[in-house]
């Protein structure tokens, strides 16, 4: 059975030179040595030179040691562009495989085609698994009835306390069915809870209940489903090393069910940035 962290590493908009860039690198490199093996990136990011700092950046480590994820842009999910796109990326990340090969979002190209195409690319050895990204639960279904061979093994959507659509029927269905959901923007950006996060706050009084930080309870909360990931981005180590300290933390009844009163689940269209 594969295991990977609950907790990974995302690189959407990470520094791409100066003292920044190196800043964060040792970032997802110490990720690496603290347990969060998974690695996010895509095509997208950075047109492509994100990927080339993430290969670069995991050069030092053994190959098993980490588990990387990048996408297809939708402009390039036709079969043919679909293929030719996730050769690029492993040109980039200096790789002969990826764990796995996502596409971004939904696109014009027909679905079908483009499910061939990743399927395509794991019996030719460039992908070990496939999914998609910002899929809803019909779009889900559909993507992987067009599989013959390989599972659809992962659907990565907007996942947050303020964002919690996901969780009334995407989460159970795909854990029904061995899909894993993996979180992007889990600390939900411009919608931090930061009323909630304050010492007095509800967040901030479960965290001093269990010595961990605010962003720990939340990483830990939102991964409480066996099938939920949260891939968060850090680009300083201090924030690294706050994100693997939710691996570590186990909450309570108690403190599920508060958490639940004040960020229920709604059911609706699925969200996405």
């Amino acid at each position: 059975m594969l295991q990977i962290s609950k907790i990974g590493q995302g690189t959407w908009n990470m520094p791409e030179n100066g003292a920044a860039l190196d800043q964060a690198v040792r970032a997802l490199q110490r990720g690496i040595e603290l347990g969060m093996t998974h690695v996010d990136t895509a095509e997208m990011y950075g047109s492509g030179r994100v990927e080339e700092i993430v290969g670069k950046a995991l050069a030092r480590f053994h190959r098993k040691e980490f588990f990387v994820t990048t996408k297809v842009l939708p402009a390039n999910a036709s079969y043919k562009a679909t293929i030719a796109a996730c050769e690029r990326s492993l040109r980039r990340l200096n790789m002969e495989y990826v764990d796995l090969y996502l596409l971004h979002w939904p696109s014009s190209h027909p679905l079908e085609e483009t499910m061939r195409a990743l399927e395509t690319l794991v019996e030719r050895g460039k992908t070990r698994f496939i999914g998609v990204s910002n899929f809803d639960v019909d779009q889900v279904r559909e993507a992987a009835s067009y599989l013959r061979s390989v599972p659809l093994a992962s659907d990565q959507v907007l996942y947050h306390l303020r964002e919690r659509t996901a969780g009334a029927r995407l989460i159970p269905y795909c854990g029904n069915h061995d899909i894993a959901v993996v979180a992007y923007t889990p600390f939900g950006r411009s919608r931090f809870p930061r009323r909630e996060a304050q010492p007095e706050g509800l967040l901030g009084r479960i965290a001093a209940k269990h010595g961990k930080t605010v962003r720990q309870v939340i990483l830990n909360f939102l991964t409480r489903p066996a099938n939920v990931f949260a891939i968060p981005k850090a680009s300083h180590l201090n924030h690294v090393e706050e994100n693997a300290g939710a691996l570590d933390l186990s909450l309570d009844a108690q403190d599920v069910a508060a958490i639940e009163a004040v960020f229920p689940v709604h059911d609706g269209p699925l969200a996405s940035l």
